[in-house]
């Protein structure tokens, strides 16, 4: 049964919201139609007929708190030149926000990460202190002596589109314990050759992702008579795949960094 309380908390705010877009409007000079033509250019630039807002709508979303749809809130956003960020956050919405318990929100499988979340800016360590002596191990929490916040803008002159990432399922264990569920993963896409060697350790050897039709996978690779054979680690669970290569299975590249969870559940 759904809360009238949180009811009447979405239409309080939707009604907020309709009358900032007013307020926005009425401060450009613009009139319901003079909006509703720049809707309809838009709709034919995207072709999509969506993006067009009527100047009814248009009163009723900023009058009587109706919501509007995602296509009319891009519109009044380019239309306004406002942020699609801000007006999202006057409805409700913060794209920064983060789920309160991220266990929930676990894929079981393993995947590809599409797209990108990045915040605007990220805390850093500033200044540690000279003791610390970075060829051993040590808890740097102790050593920091001024923490600082960094734009995300200025590491993207850094940043390279040469990899792909991707989460080790929840309940996919076939590298455990190199790769644990939960995993978040770094992939080179230049390195999807299958390679034949002697690995001194299996941390040496090199670890590929796959892709099928039905599913993504992760292990040791090694290819025999047109058959790719996943090999998972001796430790896991799971059995030896082999599937017929390429028309089975495409290596998307092979795993060069992981960000692993300790400690168990």
């Amino acid at each position: 049964m759904a809360d009238p309380k949180s009811g009447h908390l979405l239409e309080s705010a939707a009604i907020a919201a309709g009358r900032r877009l007013r307020d926005v409007r009425e401060r450009l000079g613009l009139t319901l139609r003079s909006v509703e033509e720049a809707s309809n250019l838009l709709a034919s630039k995207f072709n999509n007929i969506e993006f067009g807002i009527p100047p009814s709508r248009l009163s009723d979303i900023e009058t009587k708190g109706v919501l509007p749809s995602l296509y009319r809130m891009q519109s009044l956003a380019i239309i306004y030149r406002v942020s699609w960020d801000e007006v999202l956050s006057w409805y409700g919405i913060d794209l920064r926000a983060k789920p309160p318990d991220l266990e929930l929100f676990t894929a079981p499988r393993t995947h590809l990460i599409q797209g990108s979340n990045i915040p605007e800016e990220i805390s850093l360590p500033l200044r540690f202190d000279p003791s610390l002596d970075f060829s051993k191990t040590a808890n740097l929490g102790l050593f920091v002596q001024k923490w600082g916040v960094l734009p995300m803008t200025y590491l993207t002159s850094f940043a390279s589109d040469n990899f792909n990432y991707g989460f080790i399922g929840s309940q996919d264990y076939t590298m455990y314990p190199i790769l644990p569920p939960g995993s978040f993963i770094q992939i080179d896409p230049s390195k999807s050759r299958v390679r034949k060697a002697i690995w001194r350790s299996d941390y040496e050897r090199p670890i590929y992702f796959l892709e099928t039709r039905e599913e993504s996978l992760c292990g040791w690779c090694s290819i025999r008579d047109g058959k790719i054979i996943l090999q998972p680690h001796p430790m896991s669970p799971p059995e030896i795949r082999i599937m017929r290569w390429p028309q089975e299975a495409e290596v998307i590249g092979q795993v060069v960094g992981a960000a692993v969870r300790l400690g168990g559940e």
